[in-house]
């Protein structure tokens, strides 16, 4: 039987989150330049979710690491809009609920912190995800939002906390 986790980042986590993040990303064809790959923040995420009203979760099946998600600020935008930052899962975390209760954990701690707004970037390829998106209810925009240094993503979407 299978055992599914979800738990804080930590320092250790750094090498293992980032190693999936590019290993998915190369998967479907999205390690493009503007994109989290190239982005030098994934190779210390730990402390970047040290910060006020941020948040990484890690995912494990059977006491290894598959994937995560965080919540962080959404630079040059308005401070009661977070992001839904690096919501990434290897192939054997997929299928099995864990994106979705990577979603829930990371909505919940968004409201506990007092935002309003959740924002996120994607890439019409990471379909997968953006299902998920749209079934918690995400809205699409015609323009991104903020700074996030993505410019490699060209679809965004918004949700109402």
């Amino acid at each position: 039987m299978q055992s599914y986790y979800l738990r804080p980042i930590r320092s250790a986590d750094n090498q293992p989150i980032a190693a999936i993040i590019r290993s998915v990303l190369t998967e479907f064809e999205a390690n493009l330049p503007g994109t989290a790959f190239y982005d030098p923040a994934i190779d210390h995420l730990y402390e970047y979710y040290q910060q006020n009203r941020t948040a990484y979760f890690v995912a494990e099946i059977n006491h290894q690491i598959v994937g995560g998600s965080g919540i962080g600020y959404l630079s040059g935008a308005d401070p009661a809009i977070c992001e839904l930052q690096k919501l990434y899962l290897l192939p054997e975390g997929r299928g099995v609920g864990l994106g979705k209760r990577l979603m829930v954990q990371c909505l919940q701690f968004a409201r506990e912190a007092g935002y309003r707004q959740c924002y996120l970037e994607s890439l019409p390829q990471l379909t997968a995800g953006v299902k998920l998106y749209e079934k918690f209810g995400f809205r699409y925009l015609d323009h991104p939002l903020g700074q996030t240094g993505h410019h490699g993503c060209n679809l965004w979407m918004i949700l109402d906390l």
